[in-house]
């Protein structure tokens, strides 16, 4: 046997958008990796065991080994996550929201899992950017993300038009994100900023009982009032 088929695996373990029972959206392979699991990375520790709880009520909380990956987590920890895996333990990382590695810092675990020639298992689950995309009706065969766009006003008018302008030339549909509470003043932006007749669509609460996807011109949402204030939103614009 050699030493890489001794190893731990990785795996990327999707959670929920938002306070939903778990297995309305997530397969019972989620279900069968938390109950085989006990060392996470996870954004917040709280609501990780939060979530691993309402997976599996009768999971030992004592037993778990949570290391924090966050914007405080310093870039030199990092591969140290992955000690369990090269002595044969497997390892979850779970998101705080969809998929790890997706707009998400479990990413550069990723990496460097491959690095050390560790498995990567990605499980099944929702992604509000994949999901935002499919119901868009927009470009799904040519898109990018890119992550958020810049707070200054002057600095975010313009990376919009850049986008819509690579948007026209390429033909490819433009994702973004918002910090929630931003919300309403970034759609109101967009609107003044991009061509009348470019097509936006709004992805909110993805997933929940309060689920608003809708793809309008700019000149439509002119005359369309939507409260999209600290609710999960992708953005999705394409000239």
């Amino acid at each position: 046997m050699d030493q890489d088929s001794k190893k731990g695996k990785l795996y990327l373990i999707p959670t929920t958008l938002g306070d939903i029972p778990p297995l309305e959206v997530l397969p019972i392979s989620i279900k069968r990796a938390i109950e085989d699991i006990n060392i996470y990375i996870v954004e917040n520790e709280k609501t990780a065991r939060h979530f691993i709880k309402k997976i599996s009520p009768r999971k030992s909380q004592p037993s778990l080994v949570l290391q924090a990956l966050n914007k405080f987590t310093e870039v030199s920890e990092i591969p140290s996550f992955l000690n369990p895996c090269l002595e044969g333990l497997n390892v979850g990382i779970l998101s705080e929201a969809g998929c790890p590695g997706i707009a998400d810092p479990g990413a550069a675990v990723v990496k460097i899992a491959h690095e050390k020639n560790i498995q990567v298992v990605p499980l099944v689950g929702p992604s509000s950017v994949v999901l935002a995309l499919m119901a868009s009706g927009l470009n799904g065969q040519n898109f990018a993300f890119n992550g958020y766009l810049p707070i200054d006003n002057a600095e975010r008018r313009k990376e919009i038009k850049k986008l819509e302008r690579k948007s026209k030339e390429e033909n490819q549909s433009q994702l973004f994100i918002e910090t929630p509470y931003r919300n309403n003043k970034l759609l109101e932006e967009l609107v003044k900023t991009v061509s009348g007749s470019t097509q936006i669509c709004v992805a909110c609460d993805i997933t929940l009982n309060n689920e608003f996807i809708r793809t309008k011109t700019a000149s439509q949402w002119k005359n369309e009032h939507v409260d999209l204030h600290k609710r999960p939103t992708i953005f999705i614009i394409q000239a």
